[in-house]
């Protein structure tokens, strides 16, 4: 049997052989823990995290309000450093629940992906 995390693994070399972030379009990668979330935006070709937000600090709400919050703070972040469109990579998670809401919370804010 496999385990949960070699499965999540699996997938996410999957996900990562088939995009990747360049100047124009960079990455926006989640990372999700029990008790926070946090994301990067993220230029593959020079190796440099452009753009970061998590949910350190953030209080208030449901785990998943919390997530549209950090989504909206990245995106926010991302348009004052003058990029608009991105690549999301949800690393190997499914695309609900608090992946969701971030994405949710990121493209009201203007992101687009």
């Amino acid at each position: 049997m496999i385990s949960k995390i070699a499965r999540r693994n699996k997938i996410k070399t999957r996900i990562r052989g088939k995009i990747s972030g360049t100047a124009q379009r960079p990455r926006m990668t989640v990372f999700r823990s029990n008790k926070g979330i946090y994301v990067q935006i993220i230029d593959d070709l020079a190796g440099k995290t452009l753009v970061s937000a998590s949910s350190k600090g953030l209080e208030g709400g449901t785990k998943s309000e919390v997530a549209a919050k950090v989504g909206a703070a990245a995106a926010k972040k991302a348009l004052e450093a003058g990029i608009t469109t991105v690549v999301f990579d949800r690393n190997g998670y499914l695309f609900h629940g608090r992946v969701k809401s971030l994405a949710d919370g990121a493209r009201e804010a203007g992101l687009q992906f």
